[in-house]
């Protein structure tokens, strides 16, 4: 495990034992993947979309932080949560565009606007979006891989880690995911 993944551990259980200054300590370490895993996200989406990785960060590690007492079991376990809030950030997002789009603003758009709410990316992250709610119905552990392997970026290895499986398992299920995914998307 390299030092800062132990690190990250160590001052999440802090955190959870009620140590305040284990918080401050935590930021700068996780700062930094947590913008990895936004712009990982961002890539996705259109240029010029009005939410940005900076702001996409920001509001999932508020949201992280207002879990107070949270059992976060190690350094994958807490990317594995940000990662579902990203998601969550980001369809939340895409859905108030598509809604301003679809005339459910009482706004008027101009033409640049309406250009930036043009189909593309948000429809796909909203399709996504819709079968994971679909897959994790028929099986919540092949969606929850999804979340954390595509969402997430974590390894296969961190992802059995979180889902207290073998990594085979993870490897095997990510094919099936993908394949029912593929095939509810297309």
């Amino acid at each position: 495990m390299e030092p800062e993944a132990g690190e990250i551990t160590l001052l999440l259980q802090q955190i959870r034992n009620g140590d305040r200054g284990a918080e401050s300590r935590l930021i700068p370490l996780v700062y930094h993947e947590l913008r990895r895993l936004a712009s990982r996200y961002m890539r996705h989406e259109r240029s010029g979309q009005s939410l940005q990785t900076t702001a996409l960060v920001d509001e999932a590690y508020l949201r992280l932080t207002r879990q107070r007492g949270a059992p976060w079991q190690n350094r994958a376990h807490f990317f594995g949560v940000a990662a579902s809030l990203m998601r969550h950030i980001l369809v939340d997002h895409a859905r108030e565009r598509l809604a301003k789009k679809r005339g459910g603003s009482e706004e008027k758009l101009g033409l640049d606007e309406a250009r930036a709410v043009a189909v593309g990316p948000s429809d796909q992250l909203l399709a996504l979006d819709e079968a994971l709610k679909q897959l994790e119905e028929k099986d919540p552990r092949l969606s929850r891989i999804v979340e954390l392997r595509f969402f997430g970026g974590l390894s296969e290895e961190e992802t059995g880690e979180v889902l207290g499986i073998s990594v085979r398992t993870v490897k095997r299920d990510w094919s099936v995911a993908k394949a029912w995914l593929y095939q509810q998307i297309k």
